[in-house]
């Protein structure tokens, strides 16, 4: 399938997962959400590299201080815990929306303490570097230009957005490709990844569907699955991947 996003995949190499999954109420979704919070968080927190074990972010999101960890560690987790609140706010006042408002909102948390700006795309503030993307041995992954003002990437997230709701039926498949989306075109400095989850599972539990969490030990997988998406520009790999961690199909 081609798109205007910057990468294409084979839609009936997934369809048949896609098909498999159970559509309930927002209700349900967010309530299953807030039950496992603690382990979406630490999933998160391990694939940004954060030391943090489990019980630890239990403790953490219990609002009681970890001894023995970094300041910014620490930061990163409790700003992850506090995007995914925001995430369920949304989804159960009815006003969460794929766009680039609820984008920025989520990004301004979740970014706090890390971004060199956080809720703006890259361009909107004062700082004009053009992040690379390290791809290990394979070099590194350059985003589209920061322009002032940042138009361009305004009009790119319009584009793909717009295309996105009018081509993409399945609500699965429009909210991982959303996802994939953010994190080729890194609309922000930093924390694009993780935005990026963060609005694919805002619109899959507004849908009621289950969100998806990447877990901990398939971080490995992920980021070489990630490595090859970016190189290619084909998501049918990172598609399936992504569905194989949905509950429905890891078997939670």
């Amino acid at each position: 399938m081609k798109s205007p996003l910057g990468f294409a995949w084979a839609r009936e190499v997934i369809e048949d997962s896609l098909g498999g999954l159970s559509v309930h109420t927002p209700e349900r979704a967010v309530w299953r959400y807030r039950r496992s919070l603690p382990e979406f968080v630490w999933d998160a927190a391990q694939l940004e590299g954060n030391p943090f074990t489990y019980p630890e972010v239990q403790t953490l999101m219990d609002g009681v201080t970890v001894g023995g960890r970094k300041v910014s560690d620490e930061r990163q987790v409790l700003a992850l815990a506090d995007a995914s609140r925001e995430v369920l706010d949304l989804v159960t006042g009815g006003e969460f929306v794929l766009e680039k408002a609820t984008s920025d909102r989520l990004h301004a948390i979740i970014a706090r303490d890390e971004a060199l700006e956080s809720g703006m795309f890259r361009g909107e503030g004062t700082v004009m570097l053009t992040p690379g993307v390290s791809l290990g041995e394979h070099g590194r992954y350059l985003p589209p230009e920061t322009e002032p003002g940042g138009g361009n990437l305004r009009a790119l997230y319009s584009d793909g957005v717009a295309w996105l709701a009018e081509e993409v039926s399945d609500v699965a498949e429009e909210a991982m490709a959303y996802f994939l989306f953010a994190v080729l075109q890194q609309f922000y400095f930093h924390g694009s990844k993780r935005t990026g989850r963060s609005m694919m599972n805002g619109h899959l539990m507004a849908h009621g569907i289950d969100a998806i969490s990447v877990p901990a030990a398939r971080r490995q997988e992920f980021n070489a699955e990630m490595v090859r998406f970016y190189l290619d520009r084909d998501a049918t790999r990172m598609l399936a991947f992504l569905l194989s961690c949905h509950p429905e199909h890891a078997g939670y």
